[in-house]
C-alpha cells in the first residue's frame, strides 16, 4: 500500500517539471524560446546585445532543467521497480500528449 502511495504521489509531485520541462523535443523548445526572445525583444525593445543575453540566459535555464530531469528519472529507477518504472514512463507520456494537445490548441486560437 505504502509503494502505491508513494509512486502515486511522485507521480503527481513529478508531473510539474516533466510538463513544464520536457526533454527529448529540442526542436520545439527552441522554437519557442526564439519566440520567447522575439516576444520580449519587441516588448521591451531589447538591442542586439540583450537579445543574444537573454537568449544566453534560456539556454543555460534549459540545461539546467534538463539536468534536473534526468536526475529525477535517475533516482526515479533507484526507487521504483521496474514494473512501476514502465507505468510510470506511460504516465509521464500520457501527461505529455495530452500537454501537447492542449498547447496545439491554444496555437490554433490566437490570431496571427
Amino acid at each position: 500500500m505504502n509503494k502505491k502511495i508513494i509512486t502515486i504521489a511522485l507521480a503527481l509531485a513529478l508531473p510539474l517539471t516533466v510538463a513544464a520541462f520536457p526533454g527529448g523535443h529540442d526542436g520545439d523548445f527552441k522554437g519557442h524560446k526564439g519566440d520567447r526572445v522575439e516576444h520580449l525583444a519587441k516588448k521591451l525593445d531589447l538591442s542586439a546585445e540583450q537579445k543574444a543575453q537573454v537568449k544566453q540566459v534560456f539556454d543555460e535555464q534549459h540545461a539546467k532543467r534538463e539536468a534536473l530531469r534526468q536526475e529525477a528519472d535517475q533516482r526515479m529507477q533507484t526507487i521504483l521497480t521496474p514494473e512501476q518504472m514502465a507505468t510510470f514512463e506511460e504516465l509521464k507520456k500520457q501527461r505529455h500528449e495530452k500537454w501537447q494537445k492542449r498547447h496545439q490548441e491554444r496555437k490554433e486560437q490566437q490570431p496571427d
